[in-house]
This record gives C-alpha cells, sequence and structure tokens, in this order.
C-alpha cells in the first residue's frame, strides 16, 4: 500500500445532510492513496453513495471539505475535478456508436482528433472490445456495454475513478467475471478507484481497503482479510460474510481473553473484542467454518452437544443447520472433501470452536 502520509483524496470533517435536520453523513474523515482501490460498503441509506457523489461534485457538503492532491474541490465544478465515472445503468448515449461515445468526453477537452483516436484505441484495448468501436450500445450485452461505460471513463487518463454501483445490473456469473477484469485494469493502469456496493462478496475481491458505512459513519475500516477475520462490532461481522451470534453476558475478563455466559448453555471462552465489563451483555460472533463437528473431548475450550435439525447441499461444501447452545439456526460448514465426517438430520453430535476463533462484541 502506498503511504497515506500525503493522502490523495481527503475527506475532512465532512457532514451531509438534505433537510436541515437529518445528517446522511455524519463527521466523515477519511484518506485515501494515490493507486488504492477503495470500496465504500454499506446497506442501503449508510450514506456511502452520498459521499460518493461529493467527491464527484454532484452533491456538496454541508460542513467540513474534500480534497483532492491536496487541493479544496469543494467548488469545483464536476467536469473540472478530471474524475471518471462509472454508474450502473451505463449512461451510454443510444444513438452514438462505440467509438463515439468515448470520444464524448475527449472533444469536452479539446483534444485533437489523431490524439482521441488513439486513446479511444487503447481504451476499447484495455477492456478487450477492440473490434467493437462501430456498433451501438443496443447492438451489445450488458457486459459488453459495462465495458465501454468503463473504456469511456479510462478514455481520458483521470486521476480517479469513482464507480457506483457498476456491476448491479449484471447476472451473477457475469458480475464475477467483471470483478476480476475491473481489479486487474485496476493493477495494471496504477489508477485511483472508489468503489461503491452494498455486495460484500464484491467489496471482499476487489479491494485493497473497505469503509463498512452504516447510519453515516464508518464503522470499521480495513483490508478485506482484516475485516473478515477480525471484525471490530456486531455490525460489521454479520455485514461482511456469515457468522454465528450467541447473546450471553460477560463472566470474566483476562487481558485479550474474556468468559460469557450463555444461557441454557454454559460458558463460552472467547477474545475479547468490543466488551465493556464483567456483567454486562455482549455478542459472540463465530464463522461457521470455523466451528468443528464433533472434537475429540478435551482439545477445545468450548465443546456443546447439539442435534443437527436440517442439511443443506451446496457443492462445494454442506451446511447444516443445528440446535445448540439454546439456538436453533446454528450453522456450521462442512467442506465437501473426502475424509468429512457425514451426519444425517436429527442426529447428536458436538461442536467446538478455539477461543480465539470466537469474538466477544459490543450488545447491539
Amino acid at each position: 500500500m502506498p503511504s497515506m502520509s500525503n493522502a490523495f483524496v481527503k475527506f475532512s470533517n465532512v457532514q451531509k445532510t438534505y433537510d436541515g435536520e437529518a445528517l446522511v453523513v455524519k463527521n466523515l474523515n477519511l484518506e485515501i492513496a494515490r493507486g488504492e482501490f477503495l470500496t465504500m460498503l454499506g446497506p442501503s441509506g449508510s450514506g456511502k453513495t452520498t459521499t460518493l457523489m461529493m467527491l464527484a461534485g454532484f452533491e456538496a457538503p454541508t460542513h467540513g471539505s474534500i480534497f483532492l492532491e491536496d487541493r479544496s474541490i469543494d467548488r469545483m465544478p464536476p467536469h473540472k475535478r478530471d474524475i471518471g465515472m462509472v454508474f450502473q445503468n451505463y449512461a451510454l448515449f443510444p444513438h452514438m456508436t462505440v467509438a463515439e461515445n468515448l470520444a464524448f468526453p475527449l472533444k469536452v477537452r479539446k483534444l485533437g482528433r489523431a490524439e482521441a483516436e488513439t486513446r479511444i484505441k487503447r481504451a476499447l484495448d484495455t477492456v478487450r472490445l477492440g473490434a467493437y468501436g462501430t456498433r451501438r450500445p443496443a447492438q451489445l450485452s450488458g457486459g459488453q456495454q459495462q465495458r465501454v461505460a468503463l473504456a469511456r471513463a479510462l478514455v481520458f487518463d483521470p486521476t480517479l475513478v469513482l464507480m457506483d454501483e457498476p456491476l448491479g445490473a449484471l447476472d451473477k456469473q457475469l458480475r464475477e467475471q467483471m470483478q476480476l477484469e475491473i481489479k486487474h485494469i485496476h493493477e495494471d493502469l496504477g489508477i485511483t478507484v472508489v468503489y461503491v456496493t452494498h455486495d460484500q462478496g464484491e467489496a471482499l475481491t476487489m479491494s485493497d481497503r473497505i469503509a463498512v458505512f452504516n447510519d453515516g459513519i464508518i464503522q470499521q475500516l480495513a483490508a478485506p482479510a482484516e475485516l473478515y477475520e477480525r471484525p471490530q462490532s456486531a455490525f460489521v461481522a454479520q455485514f461482511i460474510g456469515e457468522n454465528n451470534r450467541l447473546r450471553g453476558t460477560v463472566v470474566t475478563m483476562n487481558g485479550a481473553t474474556c468468559q460469557a455466559e450463555i444461557p441454557g448453555a454454559g460458558i463460552v471462552h472467547a477474545l475479547a473484542i468490543n466488551v465493556e465489563a464483567a456483567g454486562r451483555p455482549t455478542l459472540l460472533s463465530l464463522r461457521p467454518e470455523r466451528v468443528m463437528l464433533n472434537p475429540v473431548p478435551g482439545t477445545l475450550p468450548n465443546i456443546f452437544s447439539g442435534r443437527v435439525s436440517e442439511l443443506i447441499y451446496l457443492g462445494d461444501h454442506v451446511r447444516a443447520r443445528v440446535s445448540v447452545c439454546g439456538h436453533d439456526d446454528f450453522i456450521v460448514k462442512l467442506p465437501n472433501s473426502e475424509g468429512v465426517a457425514r451426519v444425517e438430520p436429527g442426529a447428536a453430535i458436538t461442536v467446538g470452536w478455539k477461543a480465539e476463533d470466537c469474538r466477544a462484541l459490543d450488545a447491539s
């Protein structure tokens, strides 16, 4: 990662309200490095798209400032910010050919014809559509149209590209293919990308860092593996990936670890990540793939008896829904590989996990 000492993009105490009362974005402070792929992830209404629109210049901050290369861009109109934009609906001109769509931002910048043709060819080759310059958008598939929209955002060599849910209209297989293509284009060109999505799988696949938004606030900002493996709040743990949640009360705390009592189940050993003190409620977060089925007694600090309620075959793994610790929807992921123990619905089992795989978080 580039050094963050001289941020390429900087939000300084930025707030946004539309009605003068409710803040859609609350006191945002965020720095983005040159060449970084940063994703803003969160549910609808969390403030991520508003943040992107303020950076693009389509919305103005109510309070605070936004800087691009140490220059305030608060009063700079969108067309002078030298920012490429890619939207979910492609926003292509239907009456223009692919090449004409790419030529439009170059005409606005008054580039000569020869230079424009060179850039158009280079941009189309980058997205593997070199032979499609004479076609119109209606003659292209959804994936091809999205590539054209991406090429148009790149054709004038912007230093920053913003993408607002660009793959939301594509089917699953094509969306996954485009995720990798965008990631590789970013790596090859070294451009700075700010990407907005509500799809956590998409964010994990593509990003250098992810800013998880909720209620107008960044809940956690970290690399994908850090977010998944070490969520700092119950919201982030639930929003990134899947996890089992056990509600209990902190009984004892011992440095980085704690013990929590689960009603009707007993004591669970966990990492004390975001807990107040002994006697306070907590939510324990545990990834389904970290749960072991029928572990050898005494080998793990957390072992509990349960019963298999349902098995769901998903190809590469089997999801076992288990009744355990007073919960009927406890999930265990069993890899579909030779040597993995087989169970049947109704079977009595034990499940276990390491203390370091269980995170004691806030009780929200």
